[in-house]
């Protein structure tokens, strides 16, 4: 097995002002915590260009946190067994979806940033592997794992019950879903069905936070409140003017998307969080084929860098602080069977 050492541990992400996007993707609605095999993600366009404190040019990629090899996960996948698709790296199926999980940057729409990348970095380090990127569509992944053709997925990917038949999952992020409102809303908390009575709310069709939305409503209902209103855009421009112009009080997705798009355009803030398997709790997971031995030492990788602030460094730099998790588990309760 290749030992490859990187030339610095940690860094962050630069400040300079790049011209990029006010992401409100309508894709972005799409649930993480969705509990069939597809749809926890999807990609989309960006729209309106604004300034933006996020550096998302290729660039960014040389600004990742990096680690040494950890002797434990490295002799815990020695033990394994496991094998590598091409000896001395860890070929990573990541997705080109929106910022900040993963997307392509804007000056060579090649290299592929985000939060899920620089995770992936960390963790070939970790293993002392070299970090080999592919852009792989969300439908793909599944049978791309399972065949062999990855190691591992690292693309937002909800521990199910029904996945973990097929697949062994490491946790290293909360699915989040989150309500945003305009910044001068006098809307200052979402948190029960109580407080949408009477809102016009956009949300993804089809969707888990369509679900709990739909369920807040009719519980208004039984209990002799106005239900509230959802809304459906297909058009990501259409849906940021809806919310900046007043014609709908709220926007409820993941939360990545929303507390990037605050960072980005100081035009919209959040006001309630809560988890994506609502009322279950859901995580997002590293995941590899069931039962190949890479899990193990994949855990081992991320526990020791929430352990020393690697991972800290990697919500940090893409807004998403909310959805830190305390430990890595390896095959934890997912989300119930459909």
């Amino acid at each position: 097995m290749t030992i490859t050492t990187p030339n610095r541990r940690t860094g962050r992400l630069s400040r300079a002002a790049a011209a990029t996007t006010a992401i409100l993707a309508l894709s972005g609605l799409v649930a993480c915590s969705s509990t069939s095999v597809a749809d926890d993600t999807a990609p989309t366009t960006p729209d309106a260009a604004t300034a933006s404190p996020f550096d998302l040019t290729s660039a960014n990629a040389e600004s990742r946190p990096r680690i040494d090899p950890i002797p434990e996960a490295v002799a815990a996948l020695e033990a394994s067994g496991f094998s590598p698709v091409d000896a001395g790296k860890l070929t990573v199926a990541n997705g080109a979806f929106v910022p900040p999980i993963s997307f392509l940057a804007e000056d060579d729409n090649q290299t592929l940033l985000g939060g899920d990348p620089d995770i992936s970095q960390l963790v070939a380090d970790g293993l002392g592997l070299e970090y080999s990127a592919q852009n792989v569509a969300w439908a793909d992944w599944p049978l791309g794992v399972e065949s062999g053709k990855y190691d591992v997925v690292i693309s937002n990917v909800t521990v199910t019950e029904e996945r973990k038949d097929l697949f062994d999952f490491a946790t290293y992020r909360d699915d989040v879903l989150s309500f945003a409102v305009k910044a001068d809303s006098e809307i200052d908390s979402i948190s029960e069905a109580a407080d949408v009575s009477g809102l016009t709310v956009v949300v993804g069709s089809g969707t888990n936070q369509e679900k709990i939305l739909l369920g807040w409503f009719e519980e208004n209902e039984k209990n002799g409140l106005e239900p509230g209103e959802a809304v459906y855009y297909e058009d990501t421009a259409a849906a940021a003017l809806a919310l900046a112009s007043g014609r709908v009080d709220a926007i409820f997705q993941p939360n990545s998307t929303n507390a990037y798009t605050a960072a980005v355009n100081g035009e919209s803030k959040i006001v309630g969080t809560l988890n994506g398997g609502f009322p279950e709790n859901a995580q997002i997971g590293v995941a590899t084929a069931k039962g190949n031995g890479l899990i193990e030492a994949v855990s081992i990788v991320l526990n020791h860098i929430i352990e020393s602030g690697e991972y800290q460094d990697v919500l940090d730099r893409w807004a998403l602080q909310d959805e830190a998790v305390p430990e890595s588990l390896v095959n934890p309760p997912g989300l119930p069977r459909p």
